[in-house]
C-alpha cells in the first residue's frame, strides 16, 4: 500500500472518529440538560475544556496568537464556545435530541453562507438554490413536528445554527495561520475568564442529588464535542482532504439518531428519516456546488476549515 493511499485512509478513519462524536453531542446533551441547569451546563462544559486546553497549551510551550488574530478568535470564541453550547442546550430541554439532529443537520449550508459572505465567494445559483431548499425543508420538518408552529426549542435551535455558523466560519479562517486543534485550544483558553467564574457560580447547590449519567454526558460535551472531537476532524481533513472526508459529515444526522434511540429511548419515526435524507442531499449539493475562493499566498501551518457542528 502506497504511503499517499495509507495517509488518506488515516485520514479518513480519523474523519469518521470525529464526525461519530460530533454525533453525539446532542443525545448527551439532553441526558445533562435533564438535571444540570442549561447555563451551568455551558459554563462548566467551557470551563473544563478550556482547562485542558491550557495545559496542553502550556505543556507544548505554544506561543500566544500574533495581536492580529485575537478579534476572530474572540468572535469564534463567543459563538462556539458560549452561545452555541446555550442555544442549543435550552433547546435540548424542550425538543428531542433526534429532532435536533435533523434541524441541526443544515449547519455545514449555513456555514458554507457565512463563508461566502466573509470571503466574498460567488458560489453557482445551484448552490443558492440547494441552500434555500435546506433551510425550508428544517422550518417545514419543524412546523409539522410542531403541529403548524415552531415550538421555543426549535427557535432556540435555530439560534444555535446561526451562531454556530459564524463561530465555524472564522475558525476556518483562523485555520490558515495555526494547526486546527490549537484554534480550538486557543479559543477555549480565551473563554476561561467567563467560564470559570460562571462555573463557580452556577454550580449545582448540592451535586450529590444529581446521577451518574447527567455528569457522564457532561463530561462527553466538555471533552469529546467541544474539544477532543476537533482534534480528529481537523487531522482528518488534513490527512484525506477536504472534499473527500467532509462528505462523511452526512452521516452525523444518522449517527445522532442511532445514539438518541440507544441511549435516550428516543422512538426515530420514518418521517425523521425521511426529512434528515432530504437535508443530507441538500448539504452534499451545496457542498458539491460552492465556488472554490481565489487561491492566496501559502501560509505556515495550513490546515482545512473546521466544518463540523460540536
Amino acid at each position: 500500500m502506497s504511503s499517499p493511499a495509507s495517509r488518506e485512509r488515516l485520514g479518513l478513519l480519523l474523519g469518521f472518529i470525529g464526525m461519530a462524536i460530533f454525533g453525539g453531542t446532542l443525545p448527551a446533551t439532553r441526558i445533562a440538560v435533564a438535571e444540570i441547569d442549561p447555563i451551568a451546563l455551558t459554563a462548566l462544559r467551557t470551563a473544563i475544556a478550556g482547562l485542558c486546553s491550557l495545559a496542553l497549551l502550556l505543556v507544548l510551550r505554544r506561543p500566544l496568537p500574533p495581536r492580529a488574530l485575537w478579534l476572530q478568535l474572540i468572535i469564534a470564541m463567543l459563538c462556539v464556545a458560549i452561545l452555541f453550547p446555550l442555544l442549543m442546550s435550552m433547546g435540548m430541554q424542550r425538543v428531542d435530541a433526534s429532532h435536533g439532529g435533523v434541524v441541526l443537520g443544515v449547519l455545514p449550508i449555513a456555514t458554507a453562507l457565512v463563508a461566502v459572505a466573509i470571503t466574498h465567494e460567488r458560489p453557482r445559483p445551484l448552490f443558492w438554490i440547494a441552500s434555500v431548499a435546506g433551510a425550508a425543508l428544517v422550518i417545514a420538518f419543524a412546523l409539522r413536528q410542531g403541529g403548524g408552529a415552531l415550538v421555543a426549542g426549535d427557535l432556540f435551535l435555530f439560534a444555535s445554527v446561526a451562531v454556530a455558523a459564524i463561530g465555524y466560519a472564522f475558525s476556518g479562517r483562523l485555520t490558515s495561520q495555526m494547526p486546527g486543534w490549537e484554534v480550538i485550544s486557543w479559543i477555549l483558553v480565551i473563554a476561561l475568564p467567563l467560564s470559570i467564574p460562571a462555573a463557580v457560580l452556577t454550580m449545582p447547590a448540592d451535586i450529590t442529588h444529581i446521577a451518574l449519567k447527567p455528569w457522564l454526558g457532561l463530561l462527553y460535551v466538555a471533552l469529546f464535542s467541544q474539544w477532543i472531537g476537533f482534534f480528529a476532524w481537523n487531522a482528518g481533513l488534513a490527512m484525506g482532504g477536504i472534499a473527500r472526508v467532509s462528505q462523511i459529515q452526512l452521516l452525523q444526522p444518522f449517527v445522532t439518531f442511532a445514539l438518541a434511540a440507544f441511549f435516550n429511548g428516543e422512538t426515530i419515526t420514518l418521517q425523521i428519516l425521511l426529512f434528515a435524507a432530504a437535508v443530507v442531499v441538500t448539504v452534499a449539493i451545496s457542498t458539491r456546488t460552492r465556488a472554490k475562493p481565489a487561491p492566496s499566498p501559502p501560509q505556515r501551518n495550513r490546515e482545512p476549515p473546521q466544518l463540523a457542528a460540536s
